[in-house]
């Protein structure tokens, strides 16, 4: 990079730092470091949610994920917005009138302290290791610009964040979220409009679309009812709003946002502003991701893009043969572009016949290309060991480095970082917050001073900084991280929420049932999972249901146990 973009980036992550240990001077309990405060309005709410779940990884992943499989993606936000209606309209009403700090203080009211335990650690497990991703993707882009290790890296971008969310509590990340947000949205705008440009100037925007959706890239609706397909409408509108009410009703990291002394109807304008902007903000960057698609049907692409590990592999003695490989690569490449121009030509003056046979000529082309990939992949890894099995997180990071302009690649780098750092501050804050108030307070320390519980607090937060940093060594390996951060998520989210569903709406079970319940529910859907028995978004409604139904037969059998156990 270029001075200029080393100071752009510098100066913005100085400058947010700053910003949020400004925002969040002053505060004088765990009261005001884990709520947002009555200032903050629906739009920094809203915001600041859209931040702690748009992580780096969405940013840096996304457009990889649209480049390789098309705008499929989209459909995992179908049920966004109905779940955020939900949420609005019967959950938060139930918080607000409880006045807790954290959701799993709801669940020692609803049935007992050993149900409390149980969300916050299903909560922990899950969002400490989500948190890992959130350290790694930065990590990534500096490891990728600098060269440095990837370990040290990690380190120190997880170290930045401690800093700021260990002084500035929810104030800070709040109002912070709120203005990494809007550069964030600023920068992707930034990004479609250069990549539009980088394309040739005899292909259009029309043009773009008619190649992306020629080479299968633009099918972002697929109606098949399939529980073993990832992406399709069904799995989104049902799969994504059972694991979006679990994450937004009941994950801590976006619960806090709403938990403060706020009026009720900020938070819910603020809830439904991220469900109605979500889908067409991912919309947005997965075009993104079309865009560079194109780019490269007619730009020669890397054989693989993460370049410090095809640089590694280049000087190992298989180098020879990775060269022979990328001749091979870069000629079928030019056989392709040669043969998508023609196709394009052909449908500009009516020749439909040749037009259909220079397609399946350029779709023969990729296939060849992809096995020759495959090939380097193999010899990058045996070089590599610790080496990705895929390249699609470093697409568009590349793209950025070596297409964009002086100090544009300093902004949008800083992008990719604010969009990290939001996210693992947010996780950090609530993740210190659950540990605190549900596992320190409510049961290690009761009756301590606000002094000592503040104190704590900031302990807590550098703890699990530290423990997703060390999670973050290890998230390399395991593939497009949009993908598995969700992954991730869907086999935790149905059960926590399926405890909650039932202290909302079943008053009939109790605590002892449904904690044996949500025991029986998470082996079932951790088998699941392990065993690939359906596609990953089904798991939270799966998940839920299961702690319904074992929570009903449990507490048939408890009943006639202990038939005079009190009700909660």
């Amino acid at each position: 990079m270029s001075v200029t973009d080393w100071l752009v980036l510098v100066l913005s992550m100085v400058g947010i730092v700053a910003y949020g240990l400004y925002k969040g001077r002053g505060n004088q309990s765990i009261g005001e470091y884990f709520s947002s405060g009555s200032s903050i309005k629906w739009f920094t709410i809203g915001l600041s949610i859209m931040a702690t779940q748009a992580s780096a990884i969405t940013f840096l992943s996304a457009p990889g994920q649209a480049f390789t499989k098309g705008m499929g993606f989209v459909q995992f936000y179908f049920g966004l917005p109905l779940a955020m209606i939900v949420i609005s309209a019967l959950i938060i009403p139930i918080y607000k009138r409880l006045n807790v700090l954290t959701a799993y203080a709801y669940l020692a009211d609803r049935f007992d302290n050993k149900t409390r335990l149980m969300g916050a650690a299903l909560f922990m497990i899950q969002r400490g290791l989500a948190a890992g991703f959130t350290v790694y993707a930065p990590a990534l882009v500096l490891s990728s610009i600098l060269g440095w290790n990837i370990y040290h890296t990690n380190l120190i971008i997880g170290i930045l964040v401690i800093i700021y969310t260990v002084f500035g509590g929810t104030k800070a990340v709040a109002h912070t979220h709120k203005l990494q947000m809007i550069v964030i949205l600023l920068g992707m705008a930034l990004a479609a409009v250069l990549a539009l440009r980088a394309l040739p100037h005899s292909i259009g925007l029309l043009d773009a679309l008619d190649l992306a959706g020629a080479m299968g890239r633009l099918e972002t609706v697929d109606w098949e009812f399939d529980p073993n397909s990832k992406y399709n409408v069904w799995s989104g509108l049902l799969g994504g709003f059972f694991l979006a009410l679990s994450y937004f009703g009941t994950d801590q990291s976006q619960v806090q946002r709403y938990l403060g002394p706020q009026p009720i109807i900020q938070s819910r304008i603020g809830l439904l502003f991220n469900g109605f902007v979500k889908i067409p903000m991912q919309f947005f960057i997965l075009f993104i991701g079309i865009l560079v698609f194109v780019f490269y049907q007619f730009s020669a692409p890397p054989i693989y893009f993460n370049k410090a590990a095809l640089g590694q592999a280049e000087a190992s003695p298989q180098g020879a043969a990775l060269g022979v490989l990328k001749s091979s690569y870069l000629e079928t490449h030019e056989l392709k572009q040669s043969a998508l121009g023609n196709y394009l030509n052909f449908k500009e003056i009516g020749d439909e016949l040749a037009a259909i046979e220079m397609l399946a000529a350029a779709k023969g082309y990729q296939v060849e290309a992809d096995k020759i990939k495959e090939e380097a992949v193999a010899i990058i890894r045996a070089q590599s060991p610790g080496a990705e099995s895929n390249d699609v997180n470093y697409i568009f990071l590349q793209f950025v480095l070596s297409r964009f302009p002086v100090g544009v690649i300093g902004l949008l780098l800083a992008c990719i970082l604010f969009a990290s750092m939001s996210s693992t501050s947010g996780e950090l804050n609530a993740l210190a917050s659950t540990t605190l108030i549900d596992v320190y307070q409510a049961n290690l320390r009761p009756g301590q001073s606000e002094k000592h519980y503040l104190r704590m607090s900031k302990w807590f937060t550098a703890f699990w900084g530290l423990y997703a940093i060390l999670f973050a060594f290890f998230a390399g390996g395991l593939g497009s991280l949009i993908e598995a951060v969700n992954i991730l998520g869907s086999v935790f989210y149905g059960t926590i929420l399926g405890i909650f569903l039932v202290g909302f709406f079943i008053r009939y079970i109790r605590g002892t049932a449904v904690f044996i319940a949500a025991l029986l529910a998470q082996v079932v859907i951790g088998l699941a999972y392990w065993l690939d028995w359906m596609a990953y978004l089904w798991l939270p409604l799966m998940g839920a249901a299961l702690v319904i139904v074992f929570g009903l037969a449990a507490q048939y059998l408890v009943s006639r146990l202990k038939p005079r156990e009190k009700v909660a």
